[in-house]
């Protein structure tokens, strides 16, 4: 435990946690590369920033996040053509984005031809 009302320290694997409470407990994302905030239901948890320096991908994540960066063109590309973005939009159910709904087709059309 640390002197900070709104913050309890634990050491989890190696790995220093925190849970924050109060104003903190709102927060999720990275700051600078070096925190990580994270909400596990009505929990958020401060975390080191990961290393991945040492981490080598699989070919088959090389592949898949190929695919997925091609598939973040394609659909960058819909959002941005009017014409194209108003046919998407009509296959659009309630809630949905043009740029999502294009990303999920994009994906399903090619996840067997390169993974």
């Amino acid at each position: 435990m640390c002197g900070y009302d709104n913050v309890r320290i634990f050491k989890l694997k190696e790995v220093y946690m925190a849970r924050a409470h109060g104003l903190l407990s709102k927060l999720s994302g990275t700051i600078g590369k070096q925190l990580v905030f994270k909400r596990y239901g009505t929990t958020t948890v401060v975390t080191q920033y990961p290393d991945m320096d040492r981490i080598e991908p699989s070919i088959r994540q090389e592949m898949q996040r190929k695919l997925f960066a091609e598939a973040v063109v394609y659909a960058k590309s819909i959002n941005r053509d009017p014409a194209k973005k108003a046919e998407y939009k009509k296959k659009l159910k309630k809630g949905q984005s043009v740029y999502h709904y294009a990303l999920s087709e994009y994906l399903e059309k090619h996840k067997w031809d390169k993974v």
